[in-house]
């Protein structure tokens, strides 16, 4: 009996010991949580998922990249659409791809001229809106303003100054464009457009991600400082990626302008 009661007297603090470690390796409840964490509060779930992604968090150090984090949308939607984030990040995108393709071409074709934006007394309106594009030969473009005579004006300087290397002429109510030579100079002043454009872009996707992490650190008083780290990560990392893509765009144009 006496050995016995030795080999049991050690045991409540093994117990206790064991316990403990238990009690460790399980996640707080966020912080003001009126449910204890395992009857069910969604909140807490939240905070228990998203903390067992905080691993990556510390894995960067010397020589090690640091490891991508792919938080659930549904998981998070009370505190911001990641959805959205992602939509008005990639609108910035196609706005890009857009500019390049209507705007930045070493050969100009009447397609080109359509979306040239004319302010007139009653707004503004684009080119093709306003007046009859055509290719008269390889050289010349013509823009008839007939239908909108009072414009004609204004239509000849929006082409002038529309970064394509035009200088319109105006005879009448009609407009000559002619098409210039395709020289190093003007490839060079194209690529360099090309870069302007890419830096606006990228100022606009920066609004885009300052906006969204606004919108997480509203939350920071009522979930764990865990969770708006792996928000303001993952809106940051989608940022990035959003800016990679368009300095593959940029590389690709410049390649096609330059030749």
């Amino acid at each position: 009996m006496a050995l016995a009661l030795r080999w049991l007297r050690p045991l409540p603090s093994l117990l206790h010991r064991s316990s403990f470690a238990m009690a460790r390796g399980l996640p707080q409840a966020a912080r003001g949580c009126p449910a204890p964490l395992l009857e069910g509060c969604r909140q807490c779930v939240q905070h228990m998922l998203l903390s067992r992604q905080l691993a990556t968090k510390k894995a960067k150090g010397k020589g090690q990249s640091q490891a991508k984090v792919n938080i659930s949308a549904a998981l998070v939607e009370d505190i911001i659409n990641l959805e959205e984030t992602s939509e008005d990040m990639q609108a910035v995108i196609e706005a890009l791809k857009e500019d390049f393709n209507r705007n930045l071409n070493v050969r100009t074709s009447p397609g080109a001229l359509d979306h040239i934006t004319v302010m007139t007394k009653d707004g503004k309106f684009p080119l093709n809106q306003l007046g009859q594009i055509s290719q008269k030969s390889p050289q010349l473009m013509i823009v008839n303003m007939t239908s909108f005579p009072e414009s004609t004006a204004a239509a000849a300087k929006a082409i002038r100054e529309s970064g394509m290397n035009l200088n319109p002429e105006v005879d009448g109510t009609v407009i000559r464009v002619p098409v210039p030579k395709v020289t190093r100079e003007h490839r060079e002043s194209l690529a360099k457009l090309a870069k302007q454009s890419t830096n606006k872009s990228k100022e606009a996707l920066r609004k885009v991600r300052s906006k969204s992490i606004t919108q997480v650190k509203k939350f920071k008083n009522k979930v764990s400082e865990d969770t708006i780290w792996l928000l303001e990560k993952q809106i940051q990392q989608m940022a990035d990626e959003a800016a990679t893509e368009m300095d593959k765009l940029l590389a690709a144009k410049t390649k096609e302008l330059l030749g």
